[in-house]
């Protein structure tokens, strides 16, 4: 708990204090109440699970399906209207932004043909994940990797790309390996460019 409460204050300047962050973050609850819900689901007691996320949605504004897989310190900013899909993966370090969605694709017609099938992302580890980007289907978000404010992604993004636009594309590559965190993918010399 205390690496998890670290990692939201290392990447957000107007986290405080841990006893901030677990009281006034919808995040911060959002992933805690995941880690009931998601214990339940594997313990196959799907209805519970599904009551405590509907329950951490009502009280956050976040929807993540129990049966997400979700790795450490996942920082949710600001929160409202993020949605995770019930396949999708999160790698270590990840942050997502509000209205961001990790959804699918397939439609909702014969859905017992798509009952225990990968349909929403991976992301893996340390990717940023700007407001209102859509990540959709069961693509892969490399490691490292910036996705843009509101970039639409249906196809896989290779590790350390920065994409935008809709279609995403890739604009460019941040590799470096630098331990200070780099919201949107830009550092304070991309101006300068």
């Amino acid at each position: 708990m205390n690496e998890f409460l670290d990692s939201i204050i290392k990447r957000d300047p107007a986290a405080k204090s841990k006893l901030s962050v677990i009281l006034t973050y919808p995040g911060a609850k959002a992933v805690f109440f995941h880690r009931i819900a998601n214990f339940f689901a594997i313990a196959k007691f799907n209805l519970v699970a599904r009551i405590i996320s509907q329950f951490s949605r009502f009280l956050t504004g976040i929807e993540i399906h129990p049966n997400a897989k979700i790795g450490k310190n996942l920082f949710i900013d600001h929160g409202m209207g993020v949605v995770i899909g019930e396949t999708s993966e999160i790698g270590d370090n990840v942050t997502i932004y509000h209205m961001v969605t990790l959804g699918g694709i397939s439609p909702s017609i014969n859905s017992d043909d798509q009952r225990n099938t990968k349909r929403h992302p991976t992301l893996m580890d340390n990717v940023v994940v700007g407001s209102g980007a859509q990540i959709l289907g069961p693509v892969v978000v490399g490691k490292n990797a910036k996705i843009g404010a509101n970039a639409v992604v249906t196809k896989d993004v290779d590790e350390n790309s920065v994409m935008v636009g809709i279609p995403a594309k890739n604009v460019g590559e941040d590799s470096t390996l630098d331990e200070n965190f780099k919201p949107y993918g830009i550092t304070q010399d991309s101006d300068k460019n």
